[in-house]
């Protein structure tokens, strides 16, 4: 069946403009395209000088000012929208409680599922809008028979459609890319930018976590959850050190274990578990970190659900990681995947995003992993 790019008909078209390049850029890309386009930046937090400072991109002060300086060159009206209390119970609120519970979120991605195509979308629509528009990188693709993929970008070196994975059918009916289907650098991208006179052509990108001001994850966790002293452990239970709260700590974390002596090899140990229950982190070689299969919950598929049965795919497990051979099943409400190759620093809580060649089939949340000493093999 023949695939095309969607539609070019004339939309309603809501650009969530953040404050850097790239949204700007597609924002001005879906007003020459002939959409009527109104532009809005998302004010995330209460307080925003809580959030990231300086020319980051993404929830201060400084980036709505931004955003609007955009919005005028595009020639496009304007407005701030107060989404603080939702961001902070989806998202902030979700990012504790699942390192509480010994769990690595992705709040980027939850963000994309609860914010931006949800909160975002439902007003849109509501107020007669036909689409929003984002910068990130990625393809809708629309089939013959008028169904909706999610495409990897063009250029794969910016691919974002891992943190999008969490997209349905609704919100792929609902949602333009406007920088995913050319192949341009970064460099091409803010060039672009300077020639269409947004003067954040050179502002730098994002980084890390937008509501962790200083980018110290453990720091923020404590101040919200409270310093808990507990175990440093080996795989025997041998006790190695002590932490100050087992949320501090992510699955295949080297640094920052502060264990006081070494390994009987003398070779670096890493986070091989956390428990919540009995606050005890668990360390051991790298080797114990090879994962041979895994069982993810809360599946999202991306159009309809896989077909019956065990069948190919890739899977990517992090924002910026490789794909990797898998074949999965869909199990009730469960997905099993299980790895050509072993893969390390898969941790609960992470997800996990099949691919069909370059579509995105859909995301689940990983739940349990297999290592490859427990599978035996």
């Amino acid at each position: 069946m023949t695939e095309t790019p969607a539609e070019p008909r004339r939309l309603r078209v809501l650009a969530a403009m953040s404050g850097g390049v790239d949204s700007a850029v597609a924002a001005a890309r879906a007003a020459e395209a002939g959409h009527d386009v109104t532009g809005v930046h998302l004010a995330l937090s209460a307080n925003p000088q809580s959030f990231r400072t300086g020319a980051r991109g993404c929830c201060t002060i400084e980036d709505s000012r931004d955003a609007r300086r955009a919005a005028d060159v595009i020639g496009i009206p304007f407005y701030v929208w107060d989404l603080a209390e939702r961001f902070r119970e989806d998202v902030v609120e979700d990012f504790i409680a699942e390192y509480e519970a010994g769990r690595t979120p992705n709040p980027c991605l939850r963000c994309n599922e609860k914010i931006k195509f949800a909160a975002l979308l439902d007003k849109a629509l509501a107020l007669g809008f036909d689409a929003v528009a984002t910068g990130h990188y990625a393809q809708v693709i629309v089939r013959e028979d008028g169904s909706r993929e999610l495409h990897r970008a063009s250029d794969m070196a910016k691919d974002q459609s891992y943190v999008l994975g969490v997209l349905d059918d609704r919100q792929l009916a609902h949602a333009l890319f406007p920088l995913g289907d050319t192949v341009t650098t970064k460099d091409e991208i803010r060039a672009e930018a300077e020639r269409r006179g947004l003067a954040v052509a050179k502002k730098p990108d994002s980084h890390d976590i937008c509501f962790i001001a200083d980018g110290d994850t453990q720091g923020f966790l404590a101040s919200r959850l409270g310093k808990s002293e507990g175990d440093i452990v080996d795989e025997a239970g041998a006790k190695l050190g002590t932490h100050e709260g087992a949320f501090g700590y992510t699955i295949g974390q080297r640094k920052g274990l502060r264990i006081g002596h070494p390994a009987p090899d003398g070779k670096p140990r890493y986070v091989l578990d956390i428990s919540p229950v009995n606050n005890t982190v668990t360390v051991g070689p790298v080797e114990a970190l090879d994962v041979v299969g895994l069982t993810a919950i809360k599946p999202r598929w991306c159009g309809s659900a896989p077909p019956v049965g065990v069948a190919p795919y890739t899977a990517q497990l992090r924002a910026h990681g490789d794909e990797t051979p898998v074949s999965a099943e869909v199990v009730g409400d469960e997905l099993k995947v299980s790895f050509s190759e072993p893969v390390r620093g898969v941790a609960p809580g992470q997800a996990v995003v099949l691919y069909d060649g370059t579509r995105v089939v859909g995301s689940a949340t990983i739940a349990t992993t297999v290592r490859r000493s427990v599978a035996g093999v």
